[in-house]
């Protein structure tokens, strides 16, 4: 069972005195059979909260600095018409009581929660986004990770990895741009992908006829989840470990890496799809950011000196982050230099970093 979850917010000019403007208002509640409870708040404006019979919750709030907060809870089964013309009765008697005072007037469509199909992730940024899901077409907890994917009538259906959106059917932008944007040619090259469970950069990549395609991939949960229920990303790609030109390991990618940096393996082209550059370097973050210097360090070893290596970088809102990262490019046992690009990717809803490298 679900929650809907209702708010009115009145920004005025003035304070208002909660006597002469309440009691009119309660009167509206009164006539859906709710009764009120009073606190106190220590001279710090009005207070009630008022319960009906049918479950319903309001939170009355009359602010001393000049703002009036509705919020109405009630479950998601409830007669909506019914909620709507409480709704409008409040704002209509508001602006009558208030008339002159309202500087703004907000009403937020209704927050569900406790829904069994989550609508809302954040963006990478921090802000809350709430998707158009209907239904959760895959969910399973691997040993690395919880996997689900979601469908959403906008975006198709949409894999998110531990609560981070990674990648939708409708994001061929985002394949697009961590492969080169269309800036290089894959035919008869070797290329290594770090990551890419959801089969998509492999198999657009196989279009282009490459030498072979090594994708190191770790949790075979994604591999199963995707070939089943992303196939407008990945084709039937994912249901063979191996074709005629490409091969995917299921494995960790560091010992791969260190195995082809020992035997002197060599690739064209090495993309990153493992995971977003860490938001901060706060001490839960530190793991990370020696995981991506590995990564990058071992990913430049094994790259030919007119090679490239592309990775995704994170939002473009994140200019501290994105700096932290360039930072750490620098660090590298051998010079590189960098480019970069900024993508709109359709179900992420923000703007999107990717970054090319290769050897100085």
């Amino acid at each position: 069972m679900a929650l809907r979850h209702y708010t009115l917010d009145f920004s005025l000019s003035a304070a208002v005195d909660p006597a002469t403007a309440v009691p009119d208002l309660l009167s509206i509640f009164h006539e859906q059979e709710m009764t009120e409870t009073v606190h106190d708040t220590d001279g710090h404006g009005y207070l009630a909260t008022l319960v009906g019979k049918n479950g319903r919750l309001v939170i009355l709030r009359v602010h001393t600095h000049g703002l009036v907060t509705i919020d109405l809870q009630c479950y998601e089964q409830d007669n909506i018409s019914q909620l709507d013309n409480l709704l409008n009765a409040l704002e209509k008697k508001l602006k009558a009581l208030l008339n002159g005072n309202i500087t703004r007037i907000k009403r937020l469509p209704a927050l569900i929660r406790g829904a069994k199909v989550d609508r809302y992730w954040p963006t990478a940024d921090g802000r809350l986004i709430e998707y158009d899901i209907d239904r959760v077409v895959y969910e399973a907890d691997s040993a690395y990770q919880n996997i689900k994917i979601l469908h959403s009538q906008q975006f198709g259906n949409i894999l998110v990895l531990n609560g981070d959106v990674n990648l939708a059917e409708s994001d061929l932008a985002y394949t697009q741009a961590i492969m080169g944007s269309g800036n290089v040619s894959y035919a008869g090259k070797e290329v290594l992908i770090l990551g890419g469970g959801d089969g998509g950069i492999l198999a657009e990549v196989v279009k282009q006829k490459p030498k072979m395609i090594t994708m190191v991939e770790i949790d075979q949960k994604v591999i199963d989840g995707c070939k089943v229920h992303m196939r407008k990303t990945c084709g039937n790609i994912l249901d063979n470990l191996k074709g005629d030109c490409y091969q995917i390991l299921v494995e960790d990618c560091v010992p791969v890496l260190k195995k082809y940096v020992e035997k002197g393996k060599m690739f064209d082209y090495v993309i990153n799809d493992l995971t977003a550059i860490p938001i901060s370097t706060e001490p839960e973050e530190d793991t990370m950011w020696e995981f991506l210097r590995l990564i990058l360090d071992l990913s430049i070893k094994v790259l030919h000196p007119s090679g490239k290596y592309f990775t995704q970088g994170n939002s473009v809102n994140l200019t501290e982050a994105l700096t932290l990262y360039e930072e750490q490019l620098g660090k590298l046992s051998c010079p590189v230099d960098f480019s970069k690009e900024v993508v709109c990717v359709p179900s992420y809803l923000e703007l999107w970093v990717f970054y090319t490298i290769w050897k100085k």
